[in-house]
C-alpha cells in the first residue's frame, strides 16, 4: 500500500478543516431573518420578536427583513436561493405548503429548496358572523345553509387565502354549499362582514377581536384542536357539529437546503428562549400560540399539509395565477 506523503495530507486537512471551523464558529456575522410579508399583522410581529430572542440568543444582530408579494413566493425564493451557511432563515408559514398547489408555476420547491428548524406559532382560524344574522351555533348555521344552498356566502381575505381554504374545508366536511366572495385583504372583508353585507366568514382570532368586542360580530366556534384560552366557552368547530374539522395556520422557521445540522440545531437551541412566560404571553396577545418543535415535527406537519392542500384545492378549483 502507496503511503500519502504528508504534505498531500497537512494540505488535505486544510481544504477540509475550515467549514467545520466555520460551523462550530458560527454565527460569526449579522444574521438575516427574511420575513415575506408586510410590516404589520402577526406574521411581522412573530418575525420581529423572534429576530430579537434570536439576536440575544446567539449574540449577533439578525436584521429582520420584509420581502412581501406573491402570497410569500418572492420572500420564501430569496432564503431558497440563498447560501446554505445559516445567514438566511424564512419565517415560513402554511403558505409554503398551499403555494405548491395554488401557483401553477413556482421558482423554487419547498420540499426539495428549503430546510425545516421549528415551529413558532400557532393561528387559529375562527368562523365569525354578523351580530344580526340568526344563528346561535356552529349547528344553527350549518341548517341554514341546508335549508338554502347557496343562498349564503362567506367573505374571504382572497383567493387561495388560509380562511379560503378553511370556509372550503368547512363546506366539504359539513356537506353545505355557500357561495366565496373574495376581497383584497382580511381587512375589507371583516369591514363588510361587520356592517353586514356578507353574513360570515373564517380568519383569524386577532382579526375580529375589534369586531367582537364592539359587538358587530359573534364568534360560533375556532378551528384549533382545542379551545382558545381566551375564549374557553367558545367551542372548536369539531365539538359543534363538524368532527374532525381543524383550520389553523402556523409559522415557523427554515432555513436553504443543505445548512449544517449543528447550524440548524443551533438555530432550534436558541428558539427555546420563545418558552419563557414574558415571551409567551407577547405571542398570544397577537392571537397565536407558541409551539417550538423540532425540525423533524416541522417536517411532518408540512407533509400532512402537502397531502391535504394538494386534494381540497385540486377538487375546489382554487388557483391564484
Amino acid at each position: 500500500m502507496k503511503r500519502i506523503p504528508i504534505a498531500l495530507t497537512v494540505m488535505l486537512m486544510a481544504l477540509t478543516a475550515p467549514p467545520a471551523f466555520a460551523q462550530d464558529k458560527w454565527p460569526e456575522r449579522p444574521v438575516k431573518l427574511i420575513v415575506p410579508y408586510p410590516p404589520g399583522g402577526v406574521s411581522d410581529f412573530l418575525g420581529r420578536h423572534t429576530g430579537r430572542l434570536l439576536e440575544k440568543e446567539l449574540g449577533q444582530a439578525v436584521v429582520v427583513e420584509n420581502r412581501p408579494g406573491a402570497g410569500s413566493n418572492i420572500g420564501s425564493d430569496v432564503v431558497a436561493k440563498s447560501a446554505p451557511d445559516g445567514y438566511t432563515i424564512l419565517l415560513a408559514s402554511s403558505a409554503n405548503a398551499v403555494n405548491m398547489f395554488l401557483y401553477k408555476r413556482l421558482p423554487y420547491d419547498t420540499t426539495r429548496d428549503l430546510a425545516p428548524v421549528s415551529l413558532l406559532a400557532e393561528v387559529p382560524n375562527v368562523l365569525v358572523i354578523n351580530a344580526s344574522f340568526p344563528a346561535r351555533t356552529v349547528a344553527d348555521l350549518i341548517s341554514q345553509a341546508r335549508q338554502k344552498p347557496g343562498d349564503l356566502s362567506y367573505a374571504s381575505a382572497g383567493s387561495g387565502s388560509p380562511a379560503h381554504l378553511a370556509a372550503e374545508l368547512f363546506k366539504r366536511m359539513a356537506d353545505v354549499q355557500i357561495r366565496h366572495i373574495a376581497y383584497k385583504g382580511a381587512g375589507p372583508a371583516i369591514a363588510d362582514v361587520m356592517a353586514g353585507h356578507v353574513p360570515m366568514m373564517f380568519t383569524n382570532i386577532a382579526a375580529v377581536i375589534p369586531g367582537l368586542e364592539t359587538g358587530k360580530l359573534r364568534l360560533l366556534g375556532t378551528g384549533g384542536t382545542t379551545r382558545w384560552p381566551a375564549f374557553p366557552d367558545t367551542p372548536t368547530i369539531a365539538e359543534a357539529g363538524v368532527p374532525g374539522y381543524t383550520a389553523s395556520a402556523w409559522y415557523g422557521l427554515m432555513v436553504p437546503a443543505g445548512t449544517p445540522p449543528s447550524v440548524v440545531a443551533r438555530i432550534q437551541l436558541a428558539l427555546q428562549a420563545v418558552r419563557s412566560g414574558e415571551s409567551r404571553e407577547a405571542i398570544r396577545k397577537q392571537g397565536a400560540e407558541p409551539v417550538i418543535s423540532t425540525p423533524d415535527v416541522l417536517k411532518a406537519r408540512l407533509d400532512d399539509e402537502l397531502k391535504a392542500y394538494a386534494k381540497l384545492i385540486k377538487e375546489s378549483g382554487i388557483s391564484a395565477d
